[in-house]
């Protein structure tokens, strides 16, 4: 079983209160690991540690060439550990194995690599101003405190694209990891101990909802990243203003993907089906909502259906495992309410709907689900569910599926399937959502911008984007009379 500890100020430290809580494994529901219990009290001992780290020589003074080899360090020995690390990710979240290696971990080595680059390359510019008595020139320095806050389904991927970029602009930080999957939080934060990062600029403090709201609270911490529900953003909104924090929020999303009459419908079925049930829905892009044109719908919803119901569903680590559980008991629950409204909003069940049945019924594992006959007021249309439920509705014309598809307060990401170029083109850009991919379902890499409109959040993850989000600009007036 895994035992863990806060690091603050570059030393390992229980929560000040003594408390602990426990991390199960959704396949069985079996405790993995014991962590601390973290509150206000070891918030403020991190963000004090982190604040002085910002002032200090060692860290403000060194050289970009020099964080940037610290950086490419890290991603070195997550290389290194890599299985171990994916291991200990599918335990503590459940998604498959194949998923934590090569999205997860894979991806947050492709982050921290990305990023080390950028350390030499942060500058700024000399504007061709119209004053003959002076000289100006801006700077791009660093916010500050961040406080970076991760969701549970990609614990460690999202804490990577969040850490990358605050550090390679030269901030010092506060990780406060999702309390159900706080496991490789800490198992980074060795990490970043043994690629000789100064003490204080990072610190790792685990907990609940307590330790999340001094976080976005705290008048030390000049910024927050946050990844998570839409409801608990416009929480952090609020209590982000006692100081004025600056904030990314990457929140809720309710994907549509339009499947125009002439897409290649095989290619279609088995792409939606991967983006809607990967790491068992839990995917803030994940595709929930699909869009047929009607001559295709029917036929549409009966394959989507056929494979989703051949899904293989087990254990992370069964290498012939499709889709493992969903992250606890308490969310398989959400999800099932989610799937019982649409039963009795009339929406017709095509598969799936219930639990997993036999062995697997020892942990949370929920069968891939498809509803046909549905409408765009019903809540398994319109709210996110965060599970393998995936809602598929006919359209007439394309008039009429972009406002269909807009009709929504989410605006994450979006997908079209077609074979024509103008229609991809027109419906992409009609579209009123941060990411639109074109037959294909994923469209992440640390160089592209990544974030929501509308109540999807606020401010850019990745890319460039995102050393500007960890950057302000200062301007510097010299005067040559």
């Amino acid at each position: 079983m895994e035992a863990g500890q806060n690091l603050i100020g570059g030393g390992w430290r229980a929560s000040d209160s003594g408390a602990t809580f426990v991390t199960v494994d959704p396949t069985n529901g079996e405790t993995i690991g014991v962590v601390p219990d973290g509150g206000a009290t070891d918030i403020d001992a991190a963000v004090t540690a982190a604040r002085d780290a910002l002032g200090d020589p060692q860290w403000a003074r060194m050289s970009p060439s020099e964080r940037a080899r610290l950086l490419w360090r890290v991603a070195d020995l997550l290389e290194r550990d890599a299985e171990e690390i994916a291991v200990l990710e599918t335990r503590d979240q459940g998604q498959p194995l194949r998923i934590a290696r090569n999205v997860s971990v894979a991806g947050a080595v492709e982050h921290f690599r990305y990023y080390a680059g950028w350390c030499t390359k942060i500058d700024g510019r000399a504007p061709a101003h119209s004053r003959a008595d002076a000289l100006n020139y801006t700077r791009r320095v660093p916010v500050g405190v961040c406080g970076l806050i991760t969701p549970w389904n990609f614990p460690l991927l999202i804490a990577a694209w969040k850490l990358a970029p605050a550090l390679a602009c030269g901030n010092t930080v506060v990780l406060k990891p999702a309390e159900q999957t706080p496991l490789t939080a800490l198992r980074l934060a060795r990490i970043f101990i043994e690629a000789g990062f100064p003490p204080g600029v990072v610190n790792v403090v685990t907990g609940g909802p307590e330790a999340g709201r001094a976080l976005v609270e705290h008048d030390g911490v000049d910024k927050v990243s946050f990844t998570g529900s839409t409801e608990v953003g416009r929480s952090i909104v609020r209590g982000s203003a006692g100081n004025l924090k600056r904030l990314s929020l990457e929140l809720g999303g309710k994907a549509a993907s339009v499947i125009v009459g002439d897409a290649d419908l095989e290619r279609a079925v088995a792409g939606n089906l991967q983006s809607g049930i990967q790491n068992s829905g839990q995917v803030c892009a994940a595709s929930s909502r699909f869009y047929v044109a009607r001559p295709r719908y029917e036929e549409f919803a009966e394959r989507l259906a056929k494979a989703a119901a051949a899904v293989q569903l087990g254990p992370g680590q069964d290498p012939d495992t499709q889709m493992g559980p969903v992250v606890g008991e308490e969310h398989l629950s959400r999800v099932d309410g989610y799937v019982r409204s649409g039963v009795e909003q009339g929406a017709a069940l095509l598969t799936g709907g219930a639990r997993a049945a036999g062995p697997l019924a020892r942990g949370s594992f929920y069968l891939p689900t498809v509803f046909a006959d549905a409408d765009d007021g019903m809540r398994i249309a319109r709210e996110e569910i965060f599970g393998p439920v995936l809602t598929v509705m006919p359209f007439d014309d394309l008039d009429e599926v972009a406002a269909r598809v807009n009709d929504s307060e989410y605006g994450l990401a979006a997908s079209v399937w077609t074979r024509d170029l103008a229609t991809a083109h027109h419906l992409a850009d009609r579209i009123h959502a941060g990411c639109v991919r074109v037959n294909m379902v994923a469209g992440i890499d640390p160089a592209a911008p990544w974030g929501g409109m509308k109540a999807s959040g606020w401010g850019r993850e990745m890319g460039t984007e995102a050393i500007e989000d960890y950057t302000e600009v200062k301007s510097v007036w010299i005067g040559l009379e």
